[in-house]
């Protein structure tokens, strides 16, 4: 029970890599507010994650939802030790800097960029009250290894990335810490429900030790949230089955 005692607010935790986190930390023993758009599939998550877990709607395109929900997460769950940032702008829309709109930059950074931020300034207070706040942001393999057609999504999670090694430096005098985790390819059964076993392969093959789950990434949020990492702050871990260290046998 590395997690006993701690309240976490995970966004993005209706489904994928955030419903993995927040079943993983429930079963560590946090209270987990989850949170997400998609109203039924957060309850059932909620209710998997036992009786004092919560979940609010929210939708972070709204620039007042930060506010919102860490004020409802204090309210229903009596603090806030640990913020999870997940949730991230999907539904395509991305592409070349020169193909871009404003509008579609500000919806992606809006989601991925500005929506972490906003959390990390309200819950801030909350988190240094607590004597030991984690802040654990999910970021992406794109922030250092760009792939085409997706401009505005690199440059959040880069963002994300540098976000990170500031609230560090600036939160390390008030106990909390902040660290990131950019996965590799994670297998998702909505997005990849009609993969081919040709792509597969050929996903698998990029990634030493083959594709990722989105458990294996809510193991890695359990570590950087407990105080087993105590003495980590300010890093990006990257999570991705070797593909950052060799090519695998993809040429």
């Amino acid at each position: 029970m590395r997690l006993q005692g701690e309240v976490a607010l995970i966004t993005g935790s209706t489904a994928g890599i955030g419903r993995a986190i927040a079943l993983r930390f429930a079963e560590e023993g946090a209270v987990v507010m989850v949170t997400g758009r998609d109203t039924e599939r957060g309850k059932e998550v909620a209710d998997a994650c036992g009786s004092r877990a919560r979940f609010v709607p929210a939708d972070l395109a709204d620039a007042g939802a930060a506010d919102a929900l860490v004020a409802t997460t204090i309210e229903q769950l009596g603090g806030l030790s640990i913020l999870v940032n997940n949730a991230a702008a999907s539904g395509g829309g991305d592409g070349p800097v020169a193909e871009l709109s404003d509008d579609r930059w500000s919806a992606i950074l809006e989601v991925d960029l500005l929506a972490p931020a906003r959390l990390c300034r309200a819950a801030m207070p909350a988190l240094r009250a607590c004597g030991h706040g984690s802040i654990v942001n999910i970021s992406s393999r794109a922030a250092s290894r760009a792939a085409r057609g997706l401009a505005a999504y690199t440059a959040a999670k880069g963002g994300l990335e540098a976000l990170t090694r500031s609230i560090a430096v600036d939160e390390a005098p008030h106990g909390v810490r902040c660290n990131a985790i950019s996965p590799g390819y994670v297998l998702n059964e909505r997005r990849d429900a009609h993969l081919s076993d040709a792509e597969r392969t050929r996903r698998e093959a990029m990634h030493l030790l083959g594709l990722g789950t989105s458990e294996d990434v809510a193991h890695a949020a359990v570590y950087l949230a407990s105080q087993e990492s105590r003495w980590l702050t300010g890093t990006v871990l990257p999570l991705d089955g070797g593909s950052s260290a060799a090519r695998g046998s993809f040429s």
